[in-house]
């Protein structure tokens, strides 16, 4: 094997430095002040904001999803399950009779099945009104008050309500 050149491999060195040093990334400068200064790489956390108040008012929010009826696919389930139970009886035109009363049933029961799986609902939640001490109105939308109730004296810590 031959040697390579010294200059070959000073070279391949430079330029392996030259790449290495591409990616390291200059801490970011800001030109509005002066003398120039580099500024933080992340902005600090917000310090912990606590409040304190009262609860004004507690009402109930209710919501209803329509209902999208049935598509006849519960109706089909449901004939053939029914059909292949309603077989499992009988002979001959008995057979056939319960297979009939099999496919009819379980279509009228998974058409019911469907149509209460998919039928409207309705979703409960709460809205708390807090009168805080500065005496500024805050709201929350809440799945559950819990123990709170109106005249409670409450902590506000990070947007989480909690008796006080």
């Amino acid at each position: 094997m031959k040697k390579l050149p010294r200059i070959v491999s000073v070279a391949a060195s430079v330029l392996a430095v030259a790449t290495l040093t591409a990616c390291v990334a200059p801490a970011p400068y800001t030109t509005s002040r002066y003398p120039y200064q580099p500024q933080a790489a992340y902005p600090a956390q917000p310090a912990p904001y606590t409040e304190y108040g009262r609860i004004a008012n507690i009402e109930v929010l209710r919501t209803e999803r329509p209902g999208t009826g049935t598509g006849g696919a519960g109706a089909v389930a449901g004939g053939v399950i029914g059909g292949v139970v309603g077989n499992q009886f009988g002979s001959g035109n008995g057979r056939a009779a319960a297979t009939a009363l099999g496919v009819i049933g379980g279509a009228l029961l998974g058409n019911s099945v469907e149509a209460q799986n998919n039928g409207p609902r309705v979703y409960e939640s709460y809205r708390v009104s807090i009168q805080t001490e500065n005496g500024a109105y805050r709201a929350f939308d809440v799945p559950n008050p819990g123990d709170l109730r109106i005249g409670d004296r409450v902590r506000i810590d990070n947007g989480q309500i909690s008796r006080f």
